[in-house]
């Protein structure tokens, strides 16, 4: 049987420094009222005490490539979940990226082969790739999945906004994306 072809290995160093620091991003960001909100979003963003707990405890650095740009709703909900993981640790180190910075490695990540956003790239210290979120949770996906299976596509929307309100503190997006984050950060099986 014939092997498929192998893609090049991402130099995830280099295309970590195009990316942005959270300031610089939010500062950059093209659309002045999104920027606001995700601020916003990002400082009323609570996390219980095991979360932060877990987070300063992190035996070892991860990276997180993030795709984000401010236009988009999902990056005004996700965006400011990830920033507060970060504002809670030194060792989740985030860089904000578009996804024309490094579409080499954005296309790898695509959504039911779109290019939804945002997309969240999680590495362990060593730059080894440990898995991806986005551009929504797990369940949301799935809606938006069957949404388009059945050709009903706005009332999936209208289920994950339901979803979305239901949870105001977005646990749902912490869960997934502190389980990636322990990944990224393991120091064994």
């Amino acid at each position: 049987m014939p092997r498929p072809p192998l893609l090049p290995l991402l130099d995830w160093p280099a295309i970590l420094a195009t990316g942005r620091p959270y300031a610089d991003w939010i500062t950059e960001g093209e659309s002045p009222e999104n920027r606001a909100k995700i601020e916003e979003r990002r400082q009323n963003q609570r996390l219980e005490p095991p979360i932060e707990g877990l987070l300063q405890a992190l035996p070892r650095t991860v990276h997180v490539a993030a795709f984000a740009e401010a236009w988009c709703g999902d990056v005004t909900l996700h965006v400011p979940v990830l920033q507060r993981l970060a504002d809670a640790t030194p060792n989740l180190q985030v860089r904000y990226l578009e996804r024309e910075d490094s579409p080499a490695a954005f296309v790898r990540f695509l959504t039911n082969g779109g290019e939804a956003i945002p997309k969240f790239v999680f590495l362990n210290d060593q730059y080894v790739e440990c898995g991806s979120w986005g551009p929504m949770p797990a369940l949301c996906r799935k809606l938006i999945a069957r949404g388009k299976a059945c050709g009903n596509l706005d009332l999936a929307r209208k289920k994950v906004a339901a979803v979305y309100e239901s949870d105001p503190n977005r646990r749902m997006t912490i869960e997934e994306l502190v389980r990636l984050i322990e990944i990224a950060s393991a120091r064994e099986p």
